[in-house]
Parts: C-alpha cells; sequence; structure tokens
C-alpha cells in the first residue's frame, strides 16, 4: 500500500513539475537573435527594427521609435513634451540624456496663485498656461548626431508615411479617447481630430504632424525651436494664454548627464540621474533591501513585501525634499546612495510592525502623479542599449492640441511646486528644491535603466506609471534577479507599491493572495486593492545566457516586441 501510495506521489509531482514548465514556457517573450525593440505599440517598434535592419544602431533606433510613438501613440508618445535616456554602449561606456522640459523665462514661482496666495485651480494642468517648453526633438537629435550612423531622412521617412497612412485605433485607445473627450472640448478652441467618434479598426491620419515632420526633415531640429514651426508654435501657445515666446524656444538644449550608478549583488545598474528622482530612489530602495535574503522569504510573500514597502517608505520620504533641477539646487546625491545611509535608515525597521510614516519624516505628502507616460527599450545587433522613457504628464498632457502642427502640448508645469507644501493634480507636494524658476526643469519620477551582470550588458528597462515608476522597475529587476524569472515572466507578475504618504500598500486588484493580504494587514499595514488599477506597463530586454534577447512586454497596455 505505501508502495502504490508513494508511486502516486511521485507520479503527482512529475505531472505537476511538467505543468509548472508548460506555464513558464507559455510566458516566455519574444526571443530575437540579435536585435530588438520594444515600445508601447507595434508601428513603433516595427519602424525602429527596420532601422536596425538598415544597418542603424539603437541610437538611431531611438529617433525612429520616439517620433514612430509621437504618432501611434499620442496619449503620452510626443514631439510636444520630453525625456530621458540612459544608454550603455558596447565597449562599456555609459551615459544618459536630460531632454526634460523646461520652464519658460516669464516663469515665477507665484505664477499659479491668486492675490491671496492660494491655487488657481487647473491653471497649471490643463491649457496653455501648463505648457513647460518641449525637449524631444532637441534630445532625439541631440542622441542621434553624437552615435547615430544613419542619416536623418533614412530614419524620419518611415515615420512621415505612417503619419500619412494612418493609425489604427485599439480598443484601449478607443477608451482613452473616449475618457479625454470632455477635457478636448473644454481646453481647445476650435474643434480637433480627437473630438470625432473614432472606434477600434477606425483608422487615423495625422497630416498636419507628417507637415511638421517633413519640415523638421528638410530643417533638423531648429526647425522646431528657431524655423516655421517655432513661429506658428509660439503663436498657438500665446493664442491660447500661454507665455511660452520664440525665445524660450530657441534657448533649448537637451543636457548631457553623469547617470546614478550602484550595485547590487553581482549586479552594476545604470539609471536617470536628477532631474528624474529615478536612479536616486531606485539605488536607495535596492540599498536597504540588499541585506535581506528576499529569495528564502519567496516572490511577494509578506516578509518580501514587508521589506520593500519600507525600504521605499524611507527613499519615498527622501525624494519629497531633496530632488530637484541638479541645475538650480545643491543634491547630496552621493550620501542619498551610498549603502551606509540605506542601511541606517532601516535601523528602524521590524518585522513585527510598519514603522509610521510619520515617524520617518515629517509633513503630509502624498506623491500620485500621472501614469500616461511611455518607455521602450532598444538593443541593436551590435551591442550597444538605449533605456527610454518618454512623456507629456498627464494623458494627452495639457490636452491642448495644434490643429496646424498636429500634436499635443505637455503640462509638465505641474510638475514643479506650485506651492510648497501643497499638492499638484496629482497630489504631489514638493518642497522648496523643486520650486518654478526661469528655465528650471521640473521634478520627475522617470526611471529609464540599465543592468550589468559580471561586466556584460543583462536587461534594459523601464517604465510609466508616474510615482509607481521606481517600483516597477525595482520589482522587475528583482523578479529576475532574486526569483529567477524570465522577462516576460517577470513583467507579467502582479505589483505592489508604497510611496511614504498616504501610508498603504497600492497593490493590483485581486492578483495577490489574500492570507498575504489578511497576514500584512494583522501586522498593521493598510492595503488598497482599487478595482481594475493597474500599476506600470513595463518594456524590458533581458539578454539570455546563450546571447540571445528575451523580451517583457507589458500586457497591460498594447505594448509590443519586435526584433531579428
Amino acid at each position: 500500500m505505501k508502495k502504490i501510495t508513494l508511486i502516486f506521489i511521485i507520479s503527482m509531482l512529475i505531472t505537476s513539475c511538467n505543468q509548472e514548465l508548460k506555464n513558464v514556457s507559455e510566458v516566455t517573450g519574444l526571443v530575437t537573435e540579435k536585435a530588438m525593440v520594444v515600445s508601447a505599440r507595434v508601428e513603433a517598434s516595427k519602424i525602429g527594427t527596420e532601422i536596425l535592419k538598415k544597418g542603424g544602431n539603437a541610437f538611431d533606433a531611438m529617433m525612429a521609435t520616439e517620433l514612430a510613438l509621437a504618432v501611434s501613440y499620442p496619449v503620452a508618445g510626443n514631439i510636444g513634451g520630453g525625456g530621458f535616456m540612459v544608454y550603455r554602449k558596447n565597449d562599456g561606456e555609459i551615459g544618459a540624456l536630460d531632454y526634460r522640459e523646461k520652464a519658460p523665462l516669464a516663469a515665477s514661482k507665484d505664477m499659479y496663485l491668486d492675490t491671496e496666495g492660494n491655487i488657481i485651480k487647473g491653471k497649471s494642468t490643463s491649457g496653455a498656461t501648463a505648457v513647460g517648453v518641449p525637449g524631444t526633438i532637441a534630445g532625439v537629435f541631440k542622441a542621434q548626431k553624437k552615435f547615430g550612423v544613419l542619416s536623418v531622412q533614412e530614419i524620419l521617412a518611415p515615420i512621415i508615411a505612417l503619419a500619412r497612412k494612418g493609425v489604427v485605433v485599439t480598443k484601449k485607445q478607443e477608451k482613452r479617447i473616449l475618457r479625454h473627450k470632455k477635457a478636448f472640448k473644454k481646453v481647445n478652441k476650435d474643434s480637433i481630430i480627437f473630438l470625432k467618434h473614432w472606434k477600434e479598426g477606425d483608422t487615423i491620419k495625422y497630416i498636419a504632424l507628417a507637415n511638421t515632420l517633413e519640415r523638421i526633415l528638410k530643417n533638423g531640429r531648429d526647425e522646431f525651436y528657431k524655423g516655421e514651426t517655432s513661429k506658428k508654435l509660439a503663436k498657438f501657445i500665446q493664442n491660447n494664454g500661454g507665455i511660452i515666446t520664440e525665445e524660450d524656444l530657441g534657448k533649448y538644449e537637451a543636457k548631457w548627464r553623469t547617470p546614478i550608478t550602484f550595485t547590487y549583488d553581482n549586479l552594476k545598474i545604470t539609471s536617470m540621474s536628477p532631474p528624474s528622482s529615478g536612479g536616486v530612489c531606485l539605488a536607495q530602495i535596492m540599498n536597504g533591501i540588499e541585506p535581506y535574503d528576499l529569495q528564502a522569504y519567496g516572490h511577494n510573500s509578506v516578509k518580501a513585501m514587508q521589506v520593500i514597502t519600507e525600504a521605499e517608505r524611507r527613499a519615498y520620504a527622501d525624494r519629497s525634499y531633496f530632488l530637484g533641477d541638479p541645475d538650480f539646487v545643491s543634491i547630496p546625491k552621493d550620501t542619498l546612495i551610498s549603502k551606509s545611509y540605506s542601511k541606517n535608515r532601516m535601523q528602524s525597521f521590524s518585522f513585527d510592525k510598519p514603522t509610521a510614516s510619520k515617524d520617518v519624516s515629517h509633513g503630509s505628502v502624498e506623491i500620485v502623479e500621472s501614469m500616461e507616460t511611455t518607455h521602450y527599450s532598444i538593443v541593436d545587433q551590435y551591442g550597444n542599449a538605449v533605456s527610454v522613457t518618454t512623456t507629456l504628464n498627464g494623458g494627452y498632457g495639457s490636452k491642448l492640441y495644434s490643429s496646424e502642427l498636429g500634436f499635443f502640448l505637455n503640462n509638465e508645469m505641474d510638475d514643479f511646486s506650485s506651492k510648497p507644501g501643497e499638492p499638484n493634480m496629482f497630489g504631489l507636494i514638493g518642497a522648496k528644491a523643486n520650486e518654478i524658476a526661469p528655465e528650471k526643469r521640473m521634478l520627475s519620477s522617470m526611471t529609464p535603466t540599465i543592468v550589468e551582470k559580471n561586466g556584460k550588458l543583462w536587461m534594459v528597462v523601464g517604465t510609466p506609471g508616474g510615482s509607481t515608476i521606481i517600483t516597477s522597475v525595482l520589482q522587475t529587476i528583482l523578479n529576475v534577479h532574486e526569483f529567477k524569472m524570465g522577462m516576460q515572466e517577470s513583467v507579467n507578475q502582479p505589483r505592489f507599491h508604497h510611496q511614504w504618504l498616504p501610508d498603504m500598500i497600492m497593490i493590483e486588484p485581486n492578483q495577490f493572495n489574500k492570507n498575504v493580504i489578511n497576514e500584512l494587514r494583522s501586522i498593521g499595514y493598510t492595503i488598497d486593492e482599487r478595482n481594475s488599477r493597474i500599476i506600470g506597463k513595463v518594456d524590458a530586454i533581458l539578454v539570455l545566457k546563450n546571447g540571445k534577447l528575451e523580451a517583457g512586454a507589458d500586457p497591460r497596455g498594447d505594448d509590443t516586441a519586435i526584433g531579428f
């Protein structure tokens, strides 16, 4: 009898293991031999990959993918916004490019306050008064000019063709456009293309944007900042009550930055430096959790979630106080990302009960930035890698759309502290370090990241998601490194988030073990499981042991990987 029982148990175990292996294989992402582009839309990934097939490199594909997203993913892809790039060349050289928007010359720290010092509702969030000086065109041209090998003509031609041919509306896009229609009507004086009743399967042609891109192709980056386009753009913004001038556009420059670098176990991590908070916060969190054995605790277990939550709590408390544009404020960066600092910060942590956020730091700060950013990751056939996050801030930015030029404008001015100690549209309260000043860049959570293992390229990762960007990137890296998942498997996992205040763990609904949730609650944590809430849309690439590339394209969006 015992023998029969033993045989039955072994048989069940084999079946279970085979089923588990089958499940793992089912979530393996696209695997390619040489090169890959992962982005929010298939059209952008396809154009980026075609540029690589022509012999272009990751920096040529960056320009192509970014501008293709401006056509195919207008909710966040843009030429009216800005972003950040982190790169690693095949010789190990790393760097970062900051093409974040800037405050106009006429901006002032009290520009969104009334005579009594109160914030004027909506002034920093919608319409022309919310617009920062765009950086996207400057950014892609600066990167491609320094490192690219193809001509701008070769790169822009398929994007202009896409804009003229049009882009098919997906179900998710149909819902997004419908959700923002009321705001489009309110902000724009005239009817715009997005006020039509677009349905899944329809094709939207972007003729005005194609014409703008044609002028940029003919005259280069200065067309946007000093040419006919800049004149039309400045006039349009001013006619709608904004303060950006031709001088503002003419003075804009993208800036090379030294990225944040740190180690975690045998990994070297390169991420974005201020004015993005991403790299500093990611370093602080990972330094805080490094001494703990997450692998032994188990994926999304009570102990693992506790350690990660408490490290996040402390990092986000520091974020609100210390970080801003490094050209304007002094940031104790080296101290913040040191292992000794994080070790000291974690001394008050106990598995027995949560650390109350009010005891970590003073103040009442709720960081809930816009989710509508977009990220793409590229590895080329030469071994170069770029990780890029770009945004208009809110979904469709300020909702102000130039029908003549064919694009939306950002509402990035809201990412400043309109009034230190007061929340912006997403609940973000900033300190003096992030107050408005002419030509200053606003603080961001964007976290484009590249990971090396044993001195070799291992992972390219990033995501949209406002304040959840940092923690989504974190969990994606940990899922692969600590919990031995593949790239797509890692991206598919449910995510959670803590950001100091509000003092709660946000979790994706109906995804987590109920016993784990109940135990966390019994310890004293508040769990926020909102309906249909998603955290991040990660687009990532993993270099496998055999040198091939595995994609992680987030199923939470229309994200797609293409390569060869």
